[in-house]
């Protein structure tokens, strides 16, 4: 028996269809107020788990960009990350914790110990502009098999050492990603850039690669990775610094 499968064009419009139900009883500009936002919910949930799995392109080395643009914070100025840097980060360790078997506080020296991965891809930043770079690090697989999750993980929160106001008691960034997202194989915690330790503009000792997503999920100078079931009790419950002023969760490009 033949199995014809939708494309992506008859899922839209199938979901975009089975959306209007939920706008019954509505008055007419309000019901039509309601079947954009629904229709729209279902696209972007039909376009993500369409890609789910997917690789993001890779490039080859004469395609790395000269001139590397660096998003966000380039040196925080907090006691603690200042101390380390002076240090060349010897005794920087990363803690992973919350709904974990076994919490960790991994050096770097361990960190390079585990399963990695190195990977050319393009940046891609909400302001408009792209670089591409070549990336080398831990892939957090590895490192959330070793801190071995608990079956209520629904999340992982990557909290940073950097306030983008530049102060000691300004907040902190924050982002997060699912379970599934954070398993993908191109999701790695890079310590090297163009074949060099990872600057400290670029997010020194180790920065998120989430390679599918713009750049401001990339969370840089990373401090923690903590497990948990709900964001909403982290910040204003968004799930990340951007993610609280109005920037979209999942930020698939």
């Amino acid at each position: 028996m033949t199995v014809i499968r939708p494309d992506r064009r008859h899922l839209l419009l199938a979901g975009g269809a089975l959306a209007l139900s939920g706008c019954d009883g509505l008055v007419r500009n309000a019901q039509a107020q309601c079947t954009v936002k629904k229709a729209e919910q279902v696209s972007k949930r039909t376009q993500r788990a369409l890609a789910r799995d997917a690789l993001a392109p890779e490039y080859e080395e004469k395609d790395i960009s000269k001139d590397f643009r660096a998003n966000g914070s380039v040196d925080p100025s907090a006691a603690e990350y200042r101390a380390l840097k002076a240090n060349d980060f010897r005794d920087y360790q990363l803690i992973v914790d919350g709904l974990v078997e076994t919490p960790l506080a991994l050096s770097l020296a361990e960190l390079r110990g585990l399963p990695s991965r190195t990977q050319i891809t393009k940046h891609d930043c909400v302001e408009g502009w792209t670089s591409i770079g070549k990336w080398k690090g831990a892939r957090l697989s590895a490192v959330l098999n070793r801190a071995r999750l608990k079956p209520e993980a629904k999340f992982v929160v990557f909290h940073c050492f950097d306030a983008l106001d530049q102060t000691e008691d300004g907040e902190r960034y924050y982002t997060s990603v699912d379970i599934r997202e954070a398993y993908h194989e191109q999701t790695i915690l890079a310590y090297e850039m163009n074949d060099e330790i990872l600057p400290i503009k670029h997010g020194a000792p180790i920065r998120l690669r989430l390679e599918r997503q713009l750049g401001y999920k990339m969370a840089k100078y990373i401090k923690r990775i903590e497990a948990v079931e709900s964001f909403a009790h982290i910040g204003r419950g968004k799930g990340g610094y951007w993610e609280d002023r109005g920037y979209e969760w999942y930020a698939g490009i």
